[in-house]
C-alpha cells in the first residue's frame, strides 16, 4: 500500500471487494499510525490500557496491529457516485472532512477517484466561461428566454442575474440552476417577474415545456 502511493504521487486509497464495490479507505493517516506504534519505554504501561478501553482507543489500537488493507481501512467508506454534481461532491467532502471521494456507477461499483485538487480545479473557471453557461444552458436552453432580455455578470465567481421574466418560479429556477453550475461561488437573484404563479391553484398554473418538468421534479 505504501508503494502504490509513493508511486502513483497519492495520499489515499479506496479498498473494494470481489465485485469492485467500495468497502472502505486507506488514507496516509491510516498508515503512520500504523507504521508509528512502537513501545514507548517512557509510556506507563496502564496509560495504553486505559486508552483502548475508549472506541476510539480500540479502533487505534486495531489500526496498530493491522497487516492486511481490510484491518487498516476507515469504515463506511464515504462517496458518491458518477451523476452527482460538482457541488454536491464537495459539499460531501467539506461535511465528511475528508479529501477524496470514491466515484461510484450505479451499480455502486469503484469507477475512479474525486479529490481535492479535481475540486478546486473546477473554481479555476474564468468568469467568462460561467457567464457563458448561465447564458446558454439556464436561460436558452432551459427557460428558453432570450439572452438580451436578462443581464448576467460575473465577478470573481458570484453571479448577479438582473431583468425581468414572465413569471415568479421561471426565476427561481434560474437562481436555482445557477447556483449548480461548476464554478459558481454564489448567486445574487435581482430577476422581477410579471406574474406571481405561486399564488394561481394547480388548474391554472401555466407549466409548460421544459420548465415544467423542472418544476414537477423539484
Amino acid at each position: 500500500m505504501v508503494r502504490l502511493l509513493a508511486d502513483h504521487r497519492i495520499s489515499g486509497l479506496p479498498v473494494i471487494d470481489e465485485d469492485d464495490k467500495v468497502i472502505g479507505v486507506i488514507s496516509e493517516t491510516d498508515l503512520m499510525v500504523r507504521q508509528a506504534e512502537t513501545p514507548d519505554p517512557f509510556d506507563p504501561p496502564h496509560h495504553s490500557r486505559l486508552a483502548a478501553l475508549t472506541p476510539a482507543g480500540r479502533r487505534h489500537t486495531a489500526k496498530a496491529q493491522a497487516r492486511t488493507a481490510g484491518q487498516l481501512m476507515t469504515r463506511p467508506p464515504v462517496t458518491v457516485h458518477a451523476d452527482d454534481t460538482i457541488v454536491e461532491a464537495a459539499r460531501t467532502m467539506a461535511k465528511s472532512h475528508v479529501e477524496r471521494l470514491p466515484v461510484l456507477d450505479e451499480e455502486d461499483r469503484l469507477v475512479g477517484i474525486v479529490t481535492r485538487r479535481d475540486l478546486l480545479q473546477v473554481f479555476l473557471r474564468s468568469d467568462a466561461e460561467i457567464r457563458e453557461e448561465v447564458v446558454q444552458e439556464v436561460l436558452i436552453r432551459t427557460l428558453w428566454v432570450p439572452p438580451t432580455g436578462i443581464d448576467v455578470s460575473v465577478t470573481e465567481g458570484v453571479v448577479t442575474l438582473f431583468g425581468q421574466m414572465e413569471r415568479k418560479t421561471e426565476t427561481e429556477i434560474a437562481a436555482s440552476m445557477t447556483r449548480q453550475i461548476d464554478g459558481v461561488v454564489d448567486v445574487v437573484n435581482d430577476l422581477g417577474w410579471r406574474q406571481d404563479d405561486d399564488r394561481l391553484r394547480p388548474d391554472e398554473q401555466a407549466l409548460h415545456g421544459v420548465t415544467g418538468d423542472w418544476l414537477r421534479r423539484s
